[in-house]
């Protein structure tokens, strides 16, 4: 289990931050800086990022630099400092020139070292995907995009961090990426990204460090709240201490992901009280590399999972925790002490527990987990996604059972429950599959194979 007084101690610096933040704020008079003051139009025509650019540098720590509402700020790349409240309750508008672009891996706001920072307001950042599109592939069902398109929000290395209330729309990559982080609220925010755009996922924490995430709502083509810790970053640490709670999700890839990134540890983790719309993947651990995951918590939770188009990763696993090696000479770290508590699920595909022969997954612990088994899209099933490996089939086929568990010890499935929807196709199998699996508890599981005249309810081998 997550490491109690470490994680309540995470939980307090954050929350303490963000309390002495505003009480400063209230306490002397902020002085706001409209960015019109320093020469931006507004218009929605003009190129406004060098006028608000000027805004942010002339501000001191403790200003507001102001986007004011009823306008249209077109911008490129702009470099936010610490200690200031960036509020956007206007438009900013996505240049959608590659030229306007001089750091284009960049994120159009972006910061590096910017302690006490607050992105803030009632207004909204519009990525403007359609024109970083090539093309609509329709047998993909998804957009081609051109060789160029920019994130959104790129922070990295930044403390004491705030981001609430904004609406980002249409990002034509990633939404908001966090990297190297530490101390950090998100929260009320609205991600409306396009469900068809691939790579666009909402909010990333990349080797970040007591982090909440709150209040949010998320539509997004890719995964919309997933931790990482991505190769060339090691020397911000692991990502640790994450609490994600009360969003509301919807993607055509996973909800709640870990992964696939994973060259440092993951761990004390807490994610509770979501709703995940649909999506690839209701919960997701993907391991594919050197890092560990353990000390995660996934509970009270609600989600629907799908087939999707065959580009789009995950095949429809309502919880999928797979820790497989991403090529042949891949250290693989392992996934151990997992819990997923009080979670309900609709989905087209297995609940799947995962390990590898070299990297063995345990003590996973499913409580009163209800799933509910049924098939009501029209692509292909039996088949597990195992992307990105070279080790294993990308695509195995494989037929479904209620719960799949392979190279993994001690796996409790405590008073689970299994349905069968209305559509129980030929491939659908027993309700519990073990291969290779050592001390598997089943104490008060409830289900049946979804044919009992030509299944047993448990499979172990």
């Amino acid at each position: 289990m997550i490491q109690r007084r470490a994680w309540l101690k995470g939980l307090a610096s954050i929350a303490a931050a963000a309390f002495a933040r505003r009480a400063g704020a209230a306490a002397r008079s902020v002085r706001v800086i409209d960015v019109r003051t320093h020469g931006a139009r507004g218009d929605g025509k003009t190129l406004d990022t060098a006028a608000i650019q000027r805004a942010i540098d002339a501000a001191r720590p403790g200003d507001s630099v102001h986007v004011p509402a009823g306008r249209r700020f077109v911008c490129g790349p702009l470099r936010l400092k610490g200690g200031i409240d960036f509020r956007v309750d206007g438009t900013l508008l996505v240049s959608t020139r590659a030229e306007d672009y001089p750091e284009p891996m960049r994120g159009v706001l972006h910061a590096e070292g910017a302690d006490g920072l607050t992105i803030s307001g009632r207004g909204a950042i519009d990525g403007r995907s359609p024109d970083f599109m090539e093309r609509y592939d329709a047998e993909g069902e998804w957009y081609v995009p051109k060789p160029f398109r920019p994130r959104l929000v790129v922070l990295e290395n930044c403390a004491d961090l705030v981001i609430r209330d904004l609406t980002l729309r249409q990002a034509p990559s990633w939404t908001v990426h966090l990297v190297g982080c530490r101390r950090v609220l998100v929260e009320r925010l609205t991600i409306a990204n396009q469900l068809d755009v691939p790579n666009c996922d909402g909010i990333d924490p990349d080797h970040c460090q007591d982090v909440v995430i709150r209040h949010c709502r998320i539509t997004c083509g890719d995964d919309a709240i997933v931790l990482k810790a991505t190769r060339g970053r090691e020397k911000y640490g692991p990502t640790r201490n994450i609490h994600v709670h009360d969003c509301v999700l919807e993607t055509q890839d996973s909800g709640l992901k870990i992964g696939t990134e994973t060259v440092q540890d993951i761990h004390d983790v807490l994610f509770e009280r979501c709703t995940v719309i649909q999506g690839c993947r209701g919960l997701c651990i993907q391991l594919r590399d050197e890092g560990s995951v353990y000390n995660v918590v996934f509970r009270d939770i609600r989600f629907t999972a799908r087939y999707f188009s065959a580009p789009w990763w995950g095949r429809g696993e309502g919880i999928s925790f797979t820790a497989i090696p991403r090529t042949p000479t891949t250290r693989l770290g392992t996934i151990h002490h997992v819990t997923v508590e009080r979670v309900t699920g609709r989905a087209e595909n297995s609940v799947r527990i995962e390990g590898s022969v070299a990297a063995r997954v345990h003590d996973i612990t499913l409580s009163r987990v209800a799933m509910t088994l049924d098939r009501w899209t029209r692509y292909p099933g039996a088949v597990f996604d195992n992307r990105p490996t070279t080790v294993l089939p990308p695509l195995e086929p494989h037929t479904t059972p209620g719960f799949s568990i392979r190279h993994a010890d001690r796996v409790t499935l405590d008073r689970c429950r299994l349905r069968w929807g209305t559509k129980v196709p030929d491939s659908f199998t027993h309700a519990v599959e073990a291969e290779h699996v050592t001390a598997l508890s089943l104490e008060g599981f409830a289900g049946e194979a979804a044919h009992p005249a030509r299944d047993a309810a448990i499979s172990q081998r």
